[in-house]
């Protein structure tokens, strides 16, 4: 009889940490404190980089989120945040007051059997992480020539 193949574990998700309660009723710092490297990474690894992915389906903004996700797991952030910039000006914002649990995390596969991929907190972290690690240089801009405009008849005619 053949043996059963090997179930994978199951990686949970990722808890955001945030300020003892002690702490934060003594300042104004925002509550969660955001995930370190480590723990981004094994967030991101969670990630099954769907063919037809139904997070990028639930986001307003049409942001790549496998994309973004994947180069998270390897360590790019440089490529993550462009990543997200190509589609998303604010991720820092988005990461923290978008309501990802009815938007892309609300369609994520990974949430059919348990907790969805903290999409949120991923892209919170990768602005977070340019902010405080990156050159602070801006994307690169499209080349403006590049630009082909529709061939049209004239406004008036002659």
């Amino acid at each position: 009889m053949a043996e059963k193949a090997a179930k994978k574990t199951k990686t949970p998700r990722v808890a955001m940490p945030e300020q003892d309660p002690k702490v934060r009723a003594r300042n104004f710092l925002e509550v969660p404190t955001g995930y370190t490297m480590k723990m981004a990474q094994e967030e991101a690894s969670r990630c099954l980089q769907c063919r037809k992915p139904g997070c990028v389906q639930g986001c307003p903004v049409g942001v790549d989120i496998p994309g973004f996700i994947d180069l998270i797991a390897h360590g790019d952030m440089t490529g993550a945040i462009r990543n997200l910039w190509t589609k998303n000006a604010l991720p820092a914002v988005c990461g923290r007051v978008c309501p990802q649990e009815i938007q892309c995390e609300g369609k994520c596969i990974v949430g059919r059997k348990g907790e969805p991929v903290a999409i949120g907190n991923l892209e919170r972290f990768c602005a977070d992480y340019e902010r405080e690690h990156g050159t602070g240089e801006l994307p690169p801009r499209p080349n403006p020539q590049a630009r082909k405009l529709p061939l049209s008849e004239p406004a008036h005619p002659a």
